[in-house]
């Protein structure tokens, strides 16, 4: 056998376990992908989030500090808004992904 031989065999030997790698690549579950009713969960629980810990730091320095409703009002607010802008970045992100996939799938078409 001549080494050009032996090159075009294994060149041909490659592309088949290529192949059969290829056919038992598993699909991609539909499932893995965040349906709309997980998200906005998502979205929601970043508020509570924000506003339960805007509560626990201002009722703790009003019981410190012997003042009860001022700090408490304060950092509820002040979780409030981070948990918003929590979820305006996270309406943000799903926002980018979805336009990014129908980049993606038009691009195919066009191909």
């Amino acid at each position: 056998m001549t080494d050009d031989d032996q090159k075009q065999r294994m060149a041909q030997l490659e592309e088949k376990l290529a192949a059969a790698r290829k056919a038992q690549e598993p699909k991609p579950r539909a499932d893995e992908h965040y349906s709309m009713a997980n998200q906005a969960w998502r979205m929601v629980i970043e508020l509570v989030a924000g506003l339960g810990i805007g509560f626990g730091i201002g009722y703790g320095l009003d019981h410190l500090f012997g003042t009860l409703p001022i700090f408490m009002v304060l950092f509820v607010m002040l979780g409030l808004a981070a948990g918003v802008k929590t979820m305006l970045r996270t309406a943000q992100e799903i926002q980018e992904q979805k336009l990014a996939e129908e980049a993606d799938k038009n691009a195919q078409d066009r191909d």
